[in-house]
C-alpha cells in the first residue's frame, strides 16, 4: 500500500476484472454497428451514405459526453457514474432496437455515444485510486484489453448470433447485458468513491496551460490514428491498391487484430519499469517504422507488417493514459481525461482516416500510409519533451 492507502495490484484483481468487463460492454456496444450494418440498411432501407452517418451521430455524442463528464462526475461519485453509464447505455441500446425510422435511429445512437462517453474518464480515475501509482501501468494495460477483445469478438458474435436471431434482438440482448452489468458493478464495484473536479474556468486553464497536456494531446491523435484510423481503411487499401481478393482481405485484417489482445500488457509491463515517457518514444519510433513499411512493401513484404503494424499501435494506450494521468492531480484525472480524449479521439479516428481516403483518391494510398508514419516517427521526439506533475 502506497502513502495515499492505495493497494497492489495483484490485491485490486476482481475489482480491475468488473472494471474490464465494463468496458468491453462499452466498447461492443459502440462497434456491434460496423458487422450489422449491411443487415440494417437493407431493413430500414437506407443507402450507404446515410449508414455512414451513423458512426458521425454516435462520434458526435461520444465526444460532447467526454467534454461534460466533469460536470457529472463533480456531482456524482466516479463509482456510480460508471455505473449510470451502463445503464443509459442499455436503454440507449433497447430504444434503437424498437426504431422504426432512420430519425429515431440516430436519436438511440447520439444518446448510446452521449452515455458510452462518460465511462471512460471515470474509469481511468476509478482505476488509479484502486491500485498504487507503481503499478497504474499494469492496471490499465489489463484494462485496454477489453477494447482490443472487442475488435476481435464483434464479428464472431455478430456471424454467430445472425444465424438465429435480428439485428433487433442482438442491440436489446445487448442491452440486457449492460444493464445488468451496471446494476452488478453498482453493487459490488470497488475504487472511485470520490467526485471529480468540476471544471470551472480556473481549473480548465491550470490544465490547458501545461505544454505538456498539448503534448499528449497530440500523440493521442497519432495513437488513436494508428490504431482505428489505419484499421479503418486498411480493407480499402488492401483490394483497390494491393489487388487482394475482398474475403482474404478482410479476413487477414480481422486476424491481424487477435496478438494485439496481448499486447497491452507488455505494453504496461515496459511503462511501469521504463517509465510513460520513454515507452511512448520507443512505441512511436517502432509504430512510425511499421506504418511506412505497410505503404511501401508489396506482395508477401506486405504480410507481416499488416499483423506488426496494429500490435505496436496497440501498445500506445497504456504508457498514454498512464502519462495523462500524471499531468495533474487526483482530482483533475477526469477533467484532463475528458478534454484530452475527444481531440485525439476526432483528430485520430475522423481527420487522419480522411486524410488518408483523400489521399488514397488523389494519388495513391501508400503515399498517405507512408506520409502518416513519418509524422508518427516525429511522435517519438515529442515524447520526450512531456513533463509530469511530480517533475
Amino acid at each position: 500500500m502506497d502513502e495515499a492507502g492505495n493497494k497492489p495490484i495483484l490485491s485490486q484483481i476482481g475489482p480491475l476484472l468488473l472494471l474490464v468487463w465494463i468496458f468491453l460492454i462499452n466498447f461492443l456496444s459502440r462497434i456491434i454497428f460496423s458487422p450489422l450494418l449491411p443487415t440494417i440498411e437493407k431493413d430500414l432501407a437506407i443507402g450507404h451514405g446515410e449508414a455512414g452517418s451513423l458512426s458521425l451521430v454516435l462520434s458526435l455524442g461520444y465526444c460532447i459526453m467526454l467534454v461534460a463528464s466533469g460536470f457529472v462526475t463533480s456531482r456524482l461519485h466516479h463509482r456510480r457514474a460508471i455505473a449510470l453509464s451502463a445503464i443509459v447505455m442499455a436503454a440507449s441500446l433497447f430504444a434503437i432496437s424498437l426504431s422504426r425510422n432512420l430519425w429515431g435511429f440516430r436519436a438511440g445512437l447520439f444518446f448510446l455515444g452521449l452515455s458510452a462517453g462518460l465511462y471512460l474518464p471515470s474509469g481511468i480515475a476509478t482505476i488509479t485510486d484502486l491500485v498504487r501509482s507503481e503499478d497504474w501501468g499494469k492496471a490499465i494495460a489489463i484494462h485496454e484489453f477489453a477494447p482490443n477483445l472487442g475488435f476481435v469478438a464483434a464479428p464472431f458474435v455478430v456471424d454467430v448470433l445472425l444465424d438465429v436471431l435480428g439485428w433487433r434482438e442482438i442491440l436489446g440482448g445487448l442491452g440486457i447485458v449492460s444493464l445488468f452489468s451496471g446494476l452488478v458493478f453498482m453493487r459490488l464495484g470497488k475504487g472511485g468513491s470520490f467526485c471529480g473536479e468540476f471544471p470551472k474556468m480556473g481549473t480548465l486553464r491550470a490544465i490547458v496551460a501545461q505544454p505538456s497536456f498539448w503534448i499528449i494531446t497530440v500523440l493521442l491523435s497519432l495513437g488513436i490514428g494508428s490504431s482505428f484510423g489505419i484499421y479503418s481503411m486498411l480493407p480499402l487499401y488492401l483490394i483497390s491498391e494491393r489487388r487482394l481478393e475482398s474475403s482474404w482481405a478482410n479476413a487477414l485484417v480481422g486476424l491481424s487484430r487477435i496478438p494485439t489482445v496481448g499486447t497491452p500488457i507488455l505494453a504496461g509491463w515496459f511503462t511501469d519499469r521504463l517509465g510513460p515517457k520513454r515507452t511512448l518514444g520507443l512505441i512511436f519510433l517502432i509504430s512510425g517504422v511499421c506504418t511506412i513499411l505497410l505503404g511501401l512493401l508489396d506482395g508477401s513484404w506486405m504480410i507481416p507488417m499488416v499483423f506488426l503494424q496494429p500490435m505496436v499501435a496497440a501498445a500506445f494506450f497504456p504508457p498514454a493514459f498512464t502519462a495523462l494521468a500524471k499531468l495533474s492531480s487526483p482530482a483533475l484525472k477526469n477533467v484532463t481525461v475528458s478534454l484530452a480524449m475527444p481531440v485525439g479521439f476526432l483528430l485520430g479516428g475522423g481527420a487522419i482516416p480522411a486524410a488518408l481516403g483523400f489521399t488514397g483518391e488523389w494519388r495513391s494510398f501508400s503515399l498517405g500510409i507512408m506520409l502518416f508514419g513519418g509524422i508518427v516517427l516525429g511522435g517519438a521526439v515529442l515524447a520526450r519533451r512531456l513533463r509530469f506533475r511530480e517533475e
